[in-house]
């Protein structure tokens, strides 16, 4: 059996790619209903396989985001299938046709640019030791002792470090923000995922903006080489600027 899974939305007046390959195994050819002024991206899936396969993924935000580099794209989360081409336009693009294009419009000629900074470990630490005398304190004191003998100290250490890094990554990501604001529309500050994250952080910026995001990115690099590395992507699809 084959239902149809659907990408996103982007607007009707664009013409794919022929060829253009999505999920599926082999990749299945990515084609458009349209319905008004808008149209969504779609392929053909296989419903006797489960979804969820690291290529189904790939494939996934492959597309959007190559889209995204091009034309202004509303993402679908991965894995959202329906019965057919009909029912895509009766229970997804008719009834939410006037507020897809208006957010479509929103979205001309812009994109998403994540930037991801995670701390270097023996310079962050350090750099913790010589700033807070009541860590290097407690690290003294446990050093060379027994960890049975020292678990209160160690919980009390590995707490203090803690907090210093959150605080640390607080003002970093702060000063990130104020540099990218001139170029953005808007910015959206990640959850940490890591103990050692620095930045994370979700930019919406025009296209022709890329060169400069990027400049900067690498003005901070040169600043902070040694203490954080930091890693760019972009242009992506707008996945944490479409709410709908």
């Amino acid at each position: 059996m084959t239902g149809t899974y659907v990408y996103g939305i982007i607007p009707s007046d664009v013409e794919l790619t022929p060829g253009t390959r999505g999920v599926g195994d082999p990749p299945n050819v990515v084609e458009l209903v349209r319905h008004g002024e808008i149209a969504a991206l779609v392929s053909d899936i296989s419903t006797d396989r489960p979804l969820g396969r690291p290529d189904d993924l790939t494939a996934h935000q492959r597309l959007l985001d190559t889209t995204a580099a091009e034309v202004p794209v509303l993402p679908l989360r991965f894995g959202a299938v329906v019965t057919d081409p009909r029912a895509v336009v009766d229970e997804l693009l008719a009834p939410h046709h006037d507020e897809f294009l208006a957010t479509l419009n929103k979205l001309e000629g812009r994109a998403e640019y994540v930037l991801k900074g995670r701390y270097v470990e023996r310079a962050i630490l350090r750099e913790v030791l010589d700033e807070d005398p009541e860590i290097a304190r407690l690290r003294d004191a446990i050093h060379g002792r027994p960890e049975e003998a020292t678990w209160d100290t160690r919980i009390r250490l590995g707490e203090l470090i803690n907090m210093s890094i959150a605080a640390k990554r607080e003002a970093d990501t702060n000063a990130l923000v104020e540099a990218f604001d001139p170029l953005c529309v808007s910015a959206l500050v990640r959850e940490p995922t890591h103990e050692r994250d620095a930045v994370h952080v979700a930019l919406l910026a025009d296209t022709d903006r890329g060169p400069e995001i990027r400049k900067v990115v690498d003005e901070f690099g040169t600043r902070w080489a040694g203490r954080v590395e930091l890693r760019l992507l972009g242009p992506l699809a707008p996945y944490d600027f479409v709410r709908t």
